[in-house]
């Protein structure tokens, strides 16, 4: 699969979160959890970058992916005070148009890959137009796919607490803002995904 740099889509995805309808339950980014004493801020976001990493090598036919911008979040008790360890949140987008066709299938593949791996399904947002699943690891680190404007898949991995450190940024290519790439929406076509018609047999499983 291959990353790209894409800081258009952060804006698209952005105005697809405030912009977002249906029935939501969104337990996926944003809550505290109790600090990884052991693991620092670079281990959490590097095992965020292989969580991310086997979820896209497990989904058959495979997809375009590009990193998105990574960030993180200070931890704080229950005053709203800092607690010295902070979350790291990392990012792909789904290159590959995914059609409205196709999109329950996309999750689908997904949801039981993410059981297979022990992963907890902790909410769902069942929209026809913007479904999403949200999900937690054994390890605390809560993850989600979620399709949002024009069917941009987006999947974003946020860590448990852990000791502040260094962090290195996940390289992320430069593109040409002209180029369809560029625009920050789903370009890559697939025979599989992209198509216009509803299966009439199962989808293809989540690799293995």
């Amino acid at each position: 699969m291959k990353y790209q740099s894409l800081s258009a889509v952060a804006f698209v995805l952005a105005a697809s979160a405030l912009s977002g309808c249906g029935l939501i339950d969104e337990d996926s980014v944003g809550t505290q959890s109790k600090p990884e004493k052991n693991v620092n801020l670079q281990e959490a976001a590097d095992r965020a970058e292989q969580i991310l990493d086997g979820t896209l090598a497990g989904i058959k036919p495979e997809v375009e992916a590009a990193r998105g911008p990574s960030s993180d979040s200070v931890c704080t008790d229950r005053k709203n005070d800092g607690v010295g360890t902070k979350t790291v949140t990392r990012r792909r987008y789904v290159m590959t148009i995914i059609s409205e066709d196709r999109r329950g299938n996309f999750l689908g593949v997904i949801e039981r890959q993410w059981k297979r791996n022990g992963y907890e399904i902790t909410s769902v947002r069942r929209n026809k137009e913007m479904p999403a699943i949200f999900a937690s690891t054994p390890e605390g680190f809560r993850v989600s796919l979620e399709i949002g404007y024009k069917g941009q898949a987006s999947f974003v991995v946020t860590s448990p607490c852990a000791t502040e450190s260094e962090v290195t940024e996940a390289p992320r290519e430069p593109i040409d803002p002209d180029s369809p790439a560029g625009k920050g929406l789903p370009y890559a076509h697939s025979d599989f995904w992209s198509a216009d018609t509803p299966l009439s047999s199962p989808s293809p499983g989540a690799g293995g």
